[in-house]
C-alpha cells in the first residue's frame, strides 16, 4: 500500500466524527452466479475442516520488501490448526488477496497470486464458493473465520475525496458484511463457531517512520475506537458470530507516555513500538502483520473456542 494513501486515509477517518454506523442483515447469501463448489481433493473426506474466509489478512499475506510479498503458511489461519490441535482441524482457506466487502459477494474466483498457500480454486465469489464448501459438508465444519473490510476503507486513501469515499463505503461494509456473515450462518446451521476479526492500528507507526505524522497518528485511534470497530463488531453479534477486537490486542488504546525501546527505532510509545514489532508498516509501510502478529490473532481466536 503506498504510504500517501494511508496517510490520506487516516485524516478522512477522522473527518467522519459524526457518522453513525449501524450493521445490517440480508437474507442473501452472495451472488447469484452459478458454480460448482471449490476443489476439495486434497482434502480428507472425514476431516474437520476449519474454513478461512477473507482478504489478504485471511490468505496470510507478507511482505518481502517494499511493495512485493505473498501469502504464506505463516498466517493466523495456519497458526489456528497448530495451537488448536485438538480439534484436529483441516484448513480450508479461501481467502484473497485485495478481497473487499463487495468482492467477495459478487467478483468471480481469486487469482492464483491471491490465493491462500494450499487453497483451493475456485470460479464463484468467494462467499459463494465458501457456503458451498460449508453446505457440501454439513456437520463437518468446526470453525468459520473472517476477515474483510480493510481493503474497503483504505481504497479511499487514493480518491481525490476521501472523506466523501469514506462516507459511503463504512455504511456499505456493514451492509455487506451482514450479507456475507448471513449467508455462512445459514449454510453452517447455529451451532458452528465463527468468528471475525478486526486489524491492527498501524497508523500508529507513523510515529516511528521519518516523516511520518504524529497527529494523524494519534487521531486514527479514535478511527478505530469509535467508528471502524463498533460497527464491525455489531455486524458480527447480529450474526451470532465472536468478535475479536485485534486493534485493542496490538495495543492500540494503551499510554503514549510508556516507552519501549526497538532495535533500529530506539525509544517509541510503546503502542507504537508493538505496531513496528507486530507488523511490518514501520519497516515497508505495509500494513500486513509479522509471524508474531499472526500468531497472536490466532491465540485471540483460539481463546474463543474454549
Amino acid at each position: 500500500m503506498r504510504l500517501t494513501a494511508v496517510r490520506s486515509l487516516a485524516a478522512a477517518v477522522l473527518a467522519l466524527a459524526g457518522l453513525t454506523l449501524s450493521a445490517c442483515s440480508s437474507s442473501g447469501g452472495g451472488s447469484e452466479q452459478s458454480s460448482g463448489p471449490a476443489s476439495t481433493s486434497s482434502t480428507p473426506a472425514a476431516a474437520h475442516y476449519y474454513v478461512s474466509v477473507g482478504d489478504s489478512y485471511a490468505a496470510s499475506y507478507q511482505p518481502t520488501a517494499e511493495g512485493q510479498g505473498h501469502t504464506t503458511t505463516e498466517g493466523f489461519a495456519d497458526d489456528v490448526v497448530k495451537l488448536a490441535k485438538d480439534k484436529g482441524y483441516t484448513l480450508v482457506n479461501f481467502g484473497c488477496g485485495g478481497a473487499t466487502t463487495e468482492s467477495i459477494l459478487k467478483s468471480p474466483g481469486c487469482e492464483p497470486a491471491m490465493r491462500a498457500v494450499n487453497g483451493p480454486a475456485y470460479t464463484a465469489p468467494q462467499a459463494q464458493a465458501a457456503e458451498e464448501f460449508v453446505k457440501a459438508h454439513a456437520g463437518q465444519i468446526g470453525l468459520i473465520t473472517v476477515s474483510i473490510g480493510g481493503n474497503d476503507i483504505t481504497r479511499c486513501g487514493l480518491e481525490e475525496d476521501a472523506v466523501g469515499c469514506l462516507t459511503t463505503s463504512l455504511p456499505s461494509v456493514s451492509t455487506n458484511l451482514g450479507t456475507l456473515l448471513t449467508g455462512l450462518r445459514q449454510a453452517a446451521g447455529p451451532d458452528v463457531k465463527i468468528v471475525g476479526i478486526t486489524y491492527p492500528d498501524v497508523f500508529l507507526g507513523e510515529k516511528a517512520i521519518k516523516g511520518g505524522n504524529s497527529s494523524l497518528a494519534d487521531l486514527s485511534v479514535l478511527g478505530f475506537e469509535s467508528f471502524i470497530n463498533p460497527a464491525l463488531k455489531k455486524a458480527y453479534e447480529a450474526a451470532g458470530a465472536s468478535f475479536v477486537d485485534v486493534t485493542t490486542a496490538t495495543g492500540a488504546y494503551g499510554s503514549q507516555k510508556q516507552t519501549t525501546e526497538v532495535a533500529g527505532y530506539g525509544m517509541l510509545p510503546t503502542p507504537v513500538a508493538k505496531i513496528c514489532e507486530l507488523t511490518y508498516y514501520c519497516q515497508y509501510q505495509d500494513i500486513h502483520p509479522r509471524a508474531s502478529g499472526y500468531q497472536l490473532i490466532a491465540e485471540l481466536i483460539v481463546d474463543e473456542l474454549s
